[in-house]
């Protein structure tokens, strides 16, 4: 409770005493918002924390060899994410529904084991040390980031390339009857995504002394995707709400911090059955009631055409 009634009675303070949390909410969102976008566009993809390491490392071994600003190595390793985007994407997206999220996993875990733990200039096995870390100097441009990718991938869903991700999304056959060059869009998506997610890593490589290259594995992979299955992706504010909620959970229940993924899978496990679409998703924050739950015990029941 003390940090509710921090956050509310006191926000300067909570501000100054959660700073790092605040931060980490801000990385958490971004990731959200890439596998967002590929989720939007009717893809299920896990290689997002791949392209993060993409832009996490790249961000770091510019600063340790090079003396080009910050802003252009952030940016540099989310370019390269992209790129990687399309190489990995080429053959990839050719998948659909669990194959394609078990090639992207699989792109990943090669990404770490093959490359990163291998080469001597990204540290192998022992991760790299950043010195010009700034941790709480990283803190506003996470925020203002987050911001304006938040305002363009909105943006963007309502443009003509949003509204032919949802097509493909709904139906690909239909999709392509109308003329969308499907393959084309989904590359996009994807490509947006990694470079998201590229930035996403460079950003949080700012505020960590340490590159540590067990933090892109598959449990932090599945950890986005439950951030954009709980706030839900029926529009950009559902992921960065998910990432919210499960990012502070461990802060708000000190005592439950080491059964932190056996909260979250459990939080998971109840959005699946009481709100399929995500706490954001479909009809706002209605309660979706199961077909086994008594209808007096609803709170709110979302309409339905049998509704009509």
């Amino acid at each position: 409770m003390d940090f509710f009634l921090q956050l509310f009675s006191d926000p300067v303070g909570f501000y100054q005493s959660h700073e790092l949390l605040i931060a980490q909410i801000g990385i958490n969102s971004l990731l959200a918002i890439s596998i967002f976008v590929t989720l939007f566009s009717g893809q299920l993809t896990l290689a997002n924390v791949g392209f993060m390491a993409v832009g996490a490392y790249t961000t770091v071994i510019l600063s340790l060899h090079a003396s080009t600003p910050l802003v252009f190595n952030i940016a540099l390793g989310a370019l390269l994410a992209g790129a990687l985007g399309v190489v990995v994407g080429l053959p990839v997206l050719r998948l659909r529904g669990v194959f394609l999220a078990i090639a992207t996993l699989g792109f990943g875990e090669a990404l770490r084991f093959g490359v990163i733990l291998n080469l001597p200039i990204t540290g192998q096995g022992q991760g790299l040390k950043n010195p010009d870390a700034d941790p709480l100097g990283g803190v506003v441009p996470i925020l203002v980031a987050l911001a304006l990718v938040a305002y363009l991938v909105w943006r963007l869903g309502s443009s003509k390339l949003g509204q032919a991700w949802a097509a493909i999304r709904e139906d690909e056959l239909a999709a392509s009857s109308q003329g969308i060059n499907v393959p084309l869009y989904k590359m996009s998506a994807f490509v947006v995504g990694a470079l998201i997610a590229g930035l996403a890593g460079g950003l949080e490589s700012h505020i960590n002394f340490f590159v540590d290259p067990t933090e892109y594995g598959t449990t932090r992979a599945i950890q986005v995707l439950t951030f954009a299955v709980v706030g839900g992706i029926s529009n950009v504010l559902g992921p960065i709400l998910g990432a919210t909620i499960l990012t502070s959970l461990p802060e708000v229940v000190r005592q439950a911090q080491d059964y932190r993924d056996v909260i979250n899978g459990v939080i998971l496990i109840l959005i699946i059955v009481f709100r399929p679409q995500g706490v954001l998703g479909g009809g706002g924050l209605a309660l979706i009631r199961p077909r086994w739950w008594p209808r007096q015990w609803t709170l709110t029941r979302a309409r339905t055409p049998a509704d009509a």
